[in-house]
C-alpha cells in the first residue's frame, strides 16, 4: 500500500474539526493523506471512492507510447501517462488532446522523470494508485500461439494481453448507459455496460483471474464473477443464456486465462425462479468492480466503475473462438505470467 503524510498542523486542524462536529460516521479518505478519521481515532487507510472516465482515445494512445518504449532507452509506462492527464484536468478526460500526452512524454524522453514532473500535482499519486487498480492487469509480458502456413508455434509479446468481453467475429452494441435507472426489485443505478448482441455468442474472459461466483441470481439471471489475479478487479458478467449458460469447465475456485471462453449470451434473470428468461432484449451485462480492501467487496462500500470507454478499448484485442464438443474454445493459447506469480 502506498503511504502519503501530512503536516502536524494539518492534522491538528483535522482532529480538531471532527471534535467540533461529533463526526462519528465512516472512514474519510483524503487523497494525499495516510490518515483518516474515525471518531477521531488515526488509521491506515485506502481509498474508498474512485471515478474512472479515461477515454478509449487516451487509453490507447498511452498504450501506444508504452509498447514503442519497450525497445528505446526511455521506457515509458501507460498508467503513469494516463494518471497524469487525470490529475491535471482532475479526472476529467473530456477536454483530454493527444497533445497533452504528446507533451509530457517529450518532457520524459529529454531526462525529466515522472516524479519531477507530478511534483506540484497535487492528486497525482491518489490517480496513479487508482488507475492501477483499474488498469493494473492488462498490459505486460505474455506467450501466445501463433500459427502460419498450418503451423503452430509460441511467441514472446509485450503489449495489451487483456481482451474484447465478445469473441471475435460476433457483433454487438452498446452505449454509455453506466447510472441509469433500474426498477426491478428495487430502484437503483445500472452498475455496469450493457453490449447488446445474438444468444449463444460466446463470452470471453477480460482478464486472468479466479472465478468467485458461479449460478444464478435473480437479478443478472445466469452470471460468473472473476476476480483478477492481483485481487483489484472484479470482472462481473451477467444475464447469460438459459440452459446451458457457461462453458462446461467453470467451477468456482477455478483459474481462467484472458482470452479463455467462459458463457454464452442471453437474457435471463429478474425473476426468482431459476433458469428463467425475463430480459427483453439479448445482451451482456459487463460490469468491473474496484476492490481496495475486502470490506469493499460486498455492501454499501462497493466501487463500480464505468466500463464503457474500457470495452471500446479492448475492441483491439479479441479471442479467436472455435466450436468443438458442444462449447467453444479459444484458438490461440495463451500463458499469462500473472497466473503464475
Amino acid at each position: 500500500m502506498r503511504v502519503f503524510f501530512v503536516n502536524k498542523s494539518t492534522l491538528l486542524i483535522i482532529c480538531t474539526i471532527v471534535a467540533l462536529s461529533s463526526i462519528a460516521a465512516s472512514v474519510i479518505w483524503m487523497p494525499n493523506a495516510s490518515v483518516a478519521v474515525d471518531s477521531g481515532s488515526i488509521q491506515d487507510s485506502y481509498i474508498k471512492w474512485i471515478e474512472f472516465n479515461a477515454t478509449s482515445d487516451a487509453m490507447t494512445h498511452a498504450l501506444e507510447y508504452d509498447i514503442k518504449s519497450q525497445e528505446q532507452d526511455v521506457k515509458l509506462r501507460w498508467i503513469e501517462l494516463l494518471a497524469y492527464i487525470a490529475a491535471k484536468y482532475g479526472g476529467n478526460f473530456g477536454g483530454y488532446k493527444k497533445s497533452d500526452m504528446d507533451t509530457v512524454v517529450e518532457a520524459l524522453r529529454e531526462g525529466k522523470t515522472i516524479e519531477e514532473l507530478t511534483a506540484d500535482m497535487k492528486y497525482y499519486n491518489f490517480y496513479l494508485e487508482g488507475y492501477t487498480a483499474v488498469l493494473g492487469g492488462m498490459v505486460g509480458d505474455y506467450e501466445i500461439e501463433t500459427e502460419q502456413d498450418g503451423q503452430k508455434s509460441v511467441v514472446h509479446k509485450y503489449g495489451l494481453k487483456a481482451y474484447s468481453p465478445i469473441a471475435r467475429g460476433y457483433s454487438f452494441s452498446h452505449y454509455d448507459d453506466f447510472g441509469n435507472s433500474r426498477s426491478y426489485g428495487f430502484k437503483r443505478h445500472h452498475l455496469g455496460n450493457d453490449l447488446m448482441g445474438s444468444v449463444g455468442t460466446p463470452i470471453i474472459a477480460v482478464e486472468s483471474g479466479v472465478v468467485e461466483a458461479l449460478g444464478w441470481n435473480q437479478y443478472g439471471g445466469w452470471r460468473v464473477g472473476i476476480r483478477s489475479m492481483d485481487g483489484y478487479r472484479y470482472y462481473y458478467y451477467a444475464h447469460l443464456r438459459k440452459d446451458r449458460p457457461f462453458h462446461n469447465s467453470l467451477y468456482i475456485g477455478k483459474t481462467v486465462t484472458a482470452g479463455d471462453v467462459i458463457g454464452y449470451l442471453g437474457m435471463s434473470g429478474y425473476s426468482t425462479k431459476e433458469n428463467t428468461n425475463n430480459i427483453n432484449i439479448p445482451h451482456l451485462h459487463f460490469g468491473i468492480q474496484i476492490i481496495f480492501d475486502e470490506s469493499q467487496k460486498d455492501g454499501n462500500n462497493e466501487i463500480w466503475i464505468d466500463a464503457y470507454n474500457i470495452v471500446e478499448f479492448l475492441q483491439r484485442n479479441k479471442s479467436y473462438v472455435v466450436k468443438g464438443d458442444g462449447d467453444f474454445d479459444r484458438v490461440h493459447k495463451m500463458n499469462d505470467p500473472a497466473v503464475y506469480e
